[in-house]
């Protein structure tokens, strides 16, 4: 992803806002419970896919936190300057959207992906997608928006996104139609998380980020083909 690309998905959270404090505070809570839940070793060879080229305390929370670079590869959408620019030590893939990562098979210890999910199309496309995080990697451990927390994380617009057609109208009213498109934007529930997993996978799905119970700001699921998890 290009930071012109990117800078749309940080519009409801602009630096030194409260919404900006707020997403960092998230994010970090969210990086917590990937060392906590994954517990990468010094040796394990880390996948982030859906890096951001906007770099700022809010993004590639990852690349920001984990002390051992050199053992992640990134992959995104697109060339990254800024990206690569920040983060010299990490490996740098371009991926192509909707197609298949060019990885081998269990490539990877761990494979992290942080608030894309939610963007990467129709719920077929969703599915396609959790299948080849598994499939590259030994564990998946993927984050997403929470529908259920009180403020919609791209649009600010409180409470109407519970509803769809509430949400879709809301979005009309204030110009910014393009959310309620699915090609843009599915809203994440933990049964909507679920289904994305394949049936064969073992998977945990709870709250992260800023922690208020089934109304927390972000939803993890901890998957995985090989192991418990």
């Amino acid at each position: 992803m290009s930071g012109a690309v990117d800078e749309k998905y940080y519009e409801a959270t602009k630096d030194n806002s409260l919404a900006g404090t707020l997403l960092i505070r998230a994010r970090n809570r969210i990086y917590d419970d990937f060392i906590g839940k994954c517990r990468p070793t010094r040796e394990d060879k880390i996948l982030d896919v859906g890096v951001s080229d906007v770099v700022n305390d809010g993004a590639n929370l990852v690349e920001r936190a984990y002390p051992y670079q050199e053992n992640i590869t990134a992959a995104g959408l697109g060339t990254a300057e800024e990206f690569t620019k920040a983060f010299p030590k990490v490996r740098y893939r371009r991926i192509e959207p909707n197609a298949a990562l060019p990885f081998p098979d269990k490539h990877f210890d761990i494979v992290v992906s942080n608030a894309v999910l939610e963007h990467v199309g129709s719920r077929d496309q969703q599915v396609r997608f959790m299948s080849d995080l598994l499939r590259v990697g030994k564990t998946v451990f993927v984050t997403v928006p929470n529908r259920f927390f009180p403020v919609e994380h791209h649009t600010a617009i409180p409470f109407l996104h519970w509803s769809d057609s509430a949400f879709r109208l809301a979005c009309r009213l204030t110009g910014k139609e393009a959310w309620s498109r699915e090609e843009n934007l599915i809203l994440m529930s933990p049964a909507r998380l679920r289904a994305c997993c394949p049936k064969t996978a073992r998977v945990r799905i709870g709250p992260t980020g800023l922690m208020l119970g089934p109304f927390s700001s972000n939803l993890y699921v901890l998957a995985s083909e090989t192991a418990d998890v």
